[in-house]
């Protein structure tokens, strides 16, 4: 447990230095886009490069970073004029609601197909049900949901549109009609998401469980009289798990950074929005505090699956 805490914490430092440097190669002046093309004389422009620190020597510049981030410090927004973790924390509950959503729908969906899937492979619903998995997985987030978009909220043909395009609420309702409001622009990017998700969980549900099913352990378990649910579900099932346990904490993770591409897509007024809108400046401390977040959780939930892994599987701790 100590050596997994400590390649933790070796991982999330990486990050910090991955998101100090990383974004600051990327093409564009913060200080000229903040100023969004008004006529700004140089001595006004080096003001603005002196307030924000952007003057300093580059290795100055990051311990400066280093040191606020490890008191929780993750600076000011240069276009928002905000501290960081104040608008982290504002957008925070929208993706959580959103992929927190998505993430629970398609990691039970996927599971439950992909078992099915595998325990009876080669039959017409195994091939049905991996075929438009793969189709599902191999298509691009943003498309899925643009095209969502096209059919189920502009309308085609016959179908009309039935849902909002866009944003999280359409209105000033409260109590029961704001949740039904709120339910129903949820709909197509909880969709989107789903529909890649459970592709990926089924695929790799199944694949595990096809590699178990070969086992003696079951054989045993069959001759010993055990009906075929049972053994699936006490023996085979547990036994796949690993795989699928690691691949539902990374999507755990996800639920902090949300789906980038998709909330953009769907002006959903999360995490992925904002660290589009902060890319676009680029507002360095607010992209390098999403970055950090979005990496830290993700390191925290394959630390916890981890750990999780001599509880399913007791070889696994030897």
């Amino acid at each position: 447990m100590a050596g997994k805490l400590g390649g933790a914490v070796i991982s999330l430092f990486a990050v910090l230095v991955t998101s100090f440097f990383l974004f600051r190669i990327i093409p564009g002046d913060p200080v000229r886009a903040m100023t969004h093309g008004r006529p700004t004389s140089p001595e006004q422009l080096a003001t603005m490069r002196r307030q924000f620190g952007l003057d300093l020597p580059l290795w100055q510049q990051f311990t400066d970073y280093c040191g606020k981030a490890l008191t929780g410090d993750l600076g000011t927004s240069y276009q928002f004029h905000a501290p960081v973790g104040e608008l982290i924390a504002q957008k925070v509950p929208a993706t959580l609601l959103l992929t927190g959503v998505a993430v629970v729908i398609y990691s039970a969906l996927g599971l439950w197909l992909g078992t099915r899937s595998a325990w009876h492979r080669g039959g017409l619903g195994d091939r049905i049900g991996t075929g438009v998995a793969l189709t599902l997985w191999s298509v691009p987030s943003f498309w899925l949901g643009l095209l969502l978009i096209i059919v189920f909220a502009v309308g085609i043909g016959p179908v009309p549109g039935m849902f909002p395009t866009g944003g999280m609420q359409s209105g000033d309702a409260t109590g029961a009609g704001q949740v039904l409001d709120v339910a129903h622009h949820m709909v197509l990017p909880v969709l989107t998401l789903v529909a890649v998700g459970y592709a990926q969980t089924l695929l790799v549900m199944r694949s595990s469980l096809l590699d178990e099913m070969g086992g003696d352990y079951l054989t045993t378990a069959r001759a010993k009289g055990l009906r075929d649910a049972v053994v699936r579900r006490r023996h085979a099932v547990p036994n796949a798990l690993l795989p699928t346990v690691t691949m539902v904490f990374i999507n755990l993770g996800h639920v902090a950074a949300g789906s980038i591409l998709v909330e953009t897509v769907f002006s959903w007024p999360g995490l992925g929005g904002l660290f589009y809108q902060a890319l676009s400046v680029p507002d360095l401390p607010l992209v390098q505090g999403l970055f950090l977040v979005f990496a830290g959780a993700m390191i925290v939930m394959n630390l916890i699956a981890d750990l999780l892994y001599p509880l399913l599987d007791p070889r696994v701790g030897r």
